[in-house]
């Protein structure tokens, strides 16, 4: 079996044996037997998201500065546009239909979704829509080491692209140096990435099988229809990336699909698309045929800024949420949560269940109890791996469209297609 297999073979065997231990085991002892296995899957998550900040860092320096500022201003900018064209058309899509498809389901009893409710994850404090002047100003980090140690991407992104851009200007044996550490430090991590991936069915077991215990049956019921029309658009808007991907990447779909499943099978069993930037850079590196350079850049900004399954998260969520509350949203608040979604994709926490704390504010903005949300959080752990799916395939998606121009011309800076072969056979091993 490959690597791929192997993981997805892990993820079904977990869910399978949480949701057959569930009902043959009484509470005490399942619940003992999820506290050995659930510090097992976490460490391993841990041990991924270790490497990410200092290797995204290493090898945004490691391209950016070994190349031309005016060629990265240009991949930026096509980024910026890829972004918003594709956010807009996954808001449409899932405003175009979930109302037609939520007025087929049957409203459940008031009982049913108390029950249901009660056990639900506290959700903590929700966080305010930030708005667009704050959002702009916490794009400048005042403490690149701080941005770094809480995990705020976007901010360290911003910080390391503005001092790779401002080694292009330093004498050239100065820039040369800061290359070849930054890209020694950024081999030395794969080497450590590629460790932890080789444990990847183990960690990817040990965090199904809790999910298949707890989740199997808040998935039946009253939010049934919900999950299945959650996942229904997330695998909708995927079958979208492939096909982007095949028609504006010029990606053959094999191909595209070796490429994307390893890090697929990491987003669906750690619902986290950040831990699933190890797999996705050596995905796309081994199979895409990209420019490393590109695909140091384009991932870690993909990552920290485009959440593309958000969009339907806050949408379906919301107008579900009134809908159980007989609650009659017009087209115009329609349109509007459809507009704040692709707005609060961009600053929604990158954590399991992070849309939930950004989306009390908008069920209010619109009538909508926001205790609802402690409902959506009941069958979260299944709605978010299908999410985090959504989101690592449309990463992968857009770094193929974005960078076909740098692969079709040829463009590799010298020195970085060498690196790149380097870390393939290193992959490979």
């Amino acid at each position: 079996m490959s690597p791929a297999a192997r993981t997805f073979a892990a993820l079904a065997a977990g869910l399978a044996l949480g949701a057959g231990l569930r009902a043959a085991l009484p509470a005490p002892s399942l619940d003992a037997l999820l506290a050995a296995a659930e510090p097992l899957g976490t460490t391993w998550v841990n041990a991924i998201r270790m490497t990410v900040v200092p290797l995204v860092a290493s090898l945004l320096v490691g391209a950016v500065a070994a190349d031309d500022a005016r060629v990265v201003g240009r991949l930026g900018l096509r980024v910026a546009v890829a972004f918003a064209v594709s956010l807009g058309l996954g808001a449409a899509l899932v405003l175009l239909v979930t109302p037609t498809l939520l007025a087929r389901l049957p409203v459940p009893p008031p009982d049913a979704l108390a029950a249901l409710g009660a056990g639900a994850a506290p959700l903590g404090e929700a966080v305010a829509p930030v708005g667009l002047r704050d959002w702009l100003v916490g794009l400048i980090p005042t403490n690149p080491v701080k941005a770094a140690a809480d995990g705020a991407l976007l901010p360290l992104v911003v910080f390391t692209l503005a001092f790779a851009a401002a080694a292009t200007r330093i004498p050239e044996a100065s820039r040369a140096a800061l290359v070849g550490v930054s890209r020694a430090v950024a081999d030395a991590l794969l080497v450590v990435v590629r460790w932890v991936l080789a444990l990847a069915p183990l960690g990817v077991f040990a965090l199904a099988l809790p999910l298949g215990a707890r989740a199997g049956a808040a998935a039946a019921g009253a939010l049934a229809g919900y999950v299945v029309l959650t996942i229904a658009l997330c695998l909708t808007i995927n079958v979208g990336m492939y096909v982007g991907a095949i028609t504006l990447g010029r990606v053959p779909l094999r191909t595209f699909a070796r490429a994307a499943a390893p890090a697929q099978a990491v987003a669906l069993g750690t619902r986290s698309s950040l831990a699933a930037l190890p797999a996705m850079l050596r995905g796309a590196e081994q199979h895409l045929a990209l420019p490393p350079a590109s695909v140091a850049m384009l991932l870690p900004l993909a990552v920290a800024t485009f959440r593309i399954s958000v969009t339907v998260a806050i949408i379906v969520g919301t107008l579900f949420l009134a809908r159980l509350a007989g609650v009659e949203l017009t087209a115009a608040q329609q349109l509007g949560v459809g507009a704040t979604a692709v707005l609060l994709s961009v600053g929604v926490p990158g954590v399991p269940g992070g849309v939930f704390l950004v989306m009390a504010p908008v069920l209010t903005s619109v009538g909508v109890p926001a205790a609802g949300v402690g409902l959506l959080l009941a069958v979260d752990p299944i709605t978010d791996a299908f999410r985090t799916l959504t989101n690592v395939t449309g990463h992968m998606a857009l770094t193929a469209i974005v960078g076909r121009e740098s692969r079709t011309a040829g463009v590799v800076t010298a020195g970085v297609e060498d690196a790149g072969v380097a870390t393939a056979q290193s992959g490979a091993q």
